[in-house]
């Protein structure tokens, strides 16, 4: 008798724990793509591939980035591809040397509000929209030093209605991710096989799957390989394989239209 109590009292739990939210569609698992920093190989060559797969993704753009390459962004803007905030000068840990003039230890709140309010700015003035998702250059939320290191994703919950970090480990979970913190996995230099793994992995718990990446080409550094990428695209878009492509802001407006309990 005791044994079956204990089981009564813990049913509901184990309901919860093993609830999943409805994606659209049916599908099983949610997958977005994106890409960092308006790297000129994105409007050359990767949203050509995109736009063949009738596949929108996210790029969160450094605004002197877009101008090389702005009739390119346009079409992008035209043929349904979300922008994101990339702030102004993609500030970083001045232990990165490249970084060093430019260091979010040197920040403070105020000043990293005015870097991403300035990148809206210039953003909307150069392609029309206004930017509600936010992409953490380095995947770094810090400014200061020290005892005086503060967080600046409040900034990002305040102004955006998403973050996206950078080379986590994990998928999101629905039930409980903070849109502010969305996790992002790393789609630069991986095969085909190896993105694959990481979405059949997320599919067993209905997560969340944002890969981000760089160059979009043939190979180099920080470069989303166009040949995996195609085959990717092709088998995520397969009926059979149940999977619901979307922008980063879409997904994460469908979360929020959707509440449900956390864990």
């Amino acid at each position: 008798m005791k044994n079956i109590l204990v089981g009564i009292l813990l049913f509901p739990l184990c309901c919860i724990a093993q609830q999943r939210i409805l994606w659209p569609e049916q599908s099983q698992i949610a997958v977005s793509l994106s890409f960092d920093d308006a790297r000129e190989s994105q409007v050359t060559k990767g949203t050509t591939v995109l736009d063949e797969f009738k596949v929108r993704a996210t790029f969160y753009v450094v605004p002197s980035s877009v101008k090389r390459q702005i009739d390119g962004w346009k079409k992008a803007v035209s043929n349904g591809h979300e922008i994101g905030n990339h702030t102004l000068t993609h500030p970083c840990t001045g232990n990165f040397p490249w970084s060093r003039d430019n260091a979010l230890e040197d920040y403070n709140l105020e000043r990293m509000k005015n870097e991403m309010l300035e990148c809206n700015k210039q953003v909307k003035d150069l392609l029309g929209v206004e930017c509600r998702e936010f992409a953490y250059p380095c995947g770094q939320k810090f400014v200061g030093r020290g005892a005086g290191t503060k967080s600046y994703v409040p900034l990002v919950v305040e102004h955006f209605r998403s973050g996206r970090g950078w080379m986590d480990e994990a998928a999101n979970d629905p039930y409980y991710c903070n849109t502010a913190q969305l996790t992002c996995i790393e789609s630069d230099g991986k095969t085909f096989e190896e993105l694959l793994a990481r979405v059949n992995e997320a599919k067993k718990n209905g997560s969340w799957l944002i890969f981000g990446g760089h160059e979009m080409d043939e190979g180099g550094p920080q470069t989303t390989r166009i040949d995996a990428l195609r085959q990717l695209l092709a088998y995520m878009k397969d009926p059979q394989n149940h999977i619901w492509i979307a922008p980063v802001g879409e997904v994460a407006q469908y979360i929020q239209d959707h509440p449900v309990p956390v864990k």
